[in-house]
């Protein structure tokens, strides 16, 4: 299967010829292309029937990896789901406009920052007003800067439950059923407070477009919030694009499938090498940036008052009966496919020893 790694393999060099790249793009082009290779170190593994013998490589751990981190986010996903209260939930998109995109591109540390905090205090201006929600709402904050093509598109999704907390530590459920906070409001809060923070930041450019335009703030239902909450999973540790959407790469010509948004029919796209490594980097965020941030009652500081408000909303599990309980309490052993020997398909394969790094490979 063709992976960025070899993009970046191939591309790569040249690339980095050409463009001025920050130390974190370095880092990431570096590690991907190193991923899983003896560049990490790794071990070796012997069948204890047959003999074979297979080197197994470290990975490269890098959050921007198409290739790393899925127990990651399978834990990631477990820890928030267990953080969902029994209520309806609603994601909403904070979209950054086009005139500003290209300022966000120039100074990621502190406009990303700044438009995840101003989609927050949007929202919570709002919801603390009792006429739509009347307290405190919990937030999860998680930024994207792409389209499913890649395209430079920086906005941050906010899942939210539909209720908050009030001032005496107490639930309260949203005032409106089938909304939560009016959509129009948003749009211009969120503009005035971005327009500020900039100002404060010594970044606002006052002649752009957009101040006198309506910004993008879409907020839709969300179910029971299962199913936003793994849509934003498959992002927090990696970029856009995944290997399985990679389909040729031909005499530098690079052609990978998406999802249209508007009509959901899958297309392609090819673009030449070095087009599709700046669409991959420009994503890449600064080290350190902190693209999932919690807010309100699903911050680490509020652990106590989450238990206390889901024993609030939270109905008693029925008892199980004990023909029930002693069917289920029996556990399968561990699955042997993973040490199978992949040359007898009998034996299994055992540790053998360690591999140190070999980073003798240009950064």
């Amino acid at each position: 299967m063709l992976e960025v790694a070899e993009i970046f393999r191939l591309h790569g060099e040249s690339f980095r010829a050409t463009h001025s790249l920050g130390p974190w793009e370095l880092k990431a082009m570096a590690d991907v292309e190193h991923c899983r290779t003896a560049y990490f170190g790794g071990h070796v593994q012997r069948c204890d029937r047959c003999g074979h013998e297979r080197h197994c490589y470290h990975s490269c751990r890098n959050r921007h990896c198409p290739k790393c981190h899925g127990q990651q986010t399978e834990a990631w996903l477990q820890k928030h789901q267990e953080r969902l209260l029994p209520v309806c939930y609603y994601l909403l998109t904070f979209t950054l406009p086009a005139s500003l995109r290209l300022l966000a591109k120039n100074h990621p540390r502190r406009v990303y920052p700044l438009l995840m905090r101003a989609a927050v205090s949007t929202l919570q201006k709002l919801a603390s007003d009792p006429q739509w929600v009347g307290g405190k709402i919990p937030v999860l904050a998680v930024l994207h800067t792409w389209t499913r093509a890649m395209i430079f598109h920086p906005h941050v999704h906010l899942l939210v439950p539909a209720g908050a907390v009030s001032a005496q530590k107490t639930w309260v459920h949203a005032v409106h059923p089938k909304f939560l906070v009016p959509g129009f409001a948003l749009s211009k809060i969120f503009r005035a407070k971005f327009k500020a923070g900039l100002r404060k930041l010594g970044l606002l450019q006052p002649n752009a477009p957009c101040w006198k335009q309506k910004w993008n703030v879409h907020c839709r239902h969300a179910g029971r919030g299962q199913q936003a909450l793994s849509y934003l999973a498959r992002y927090v540790f990696r970029i856009a694009i995944s290997n399985s959407r990679l389909v040729a790469l031909h005499n530098g010509q690079v052609t990978f499938r998406y999802r249209d948004n508007k009509t959901q029919q899958l297309k392609s796209i090819t673009l030449a090498g070095a087009q599709f490594i700046e669409r991959f980097l420009q994503h890449v965020l600064p080290k350190g940036f902190v693209k999932v941030r919690s807010y309100g009652l699903w911050s680490a500081a509020q652990r106590d008052l989450l238990l206390q408000i889901r024993q609030q909303t939270v109905s008693p599990p029925a008892q199980a009966s004990p023909a029930t309980s002693s069917s289920s309490a029996p556990l399968s052993p561990p699955s042997a496919n993973s040490t199978l020997c992949p040359h007898c398909k009998v034996g299994h394969m055992n540790f053998i020893q360690e591999l140190a790094p070999q980073r003798k490979w240009p950064p």
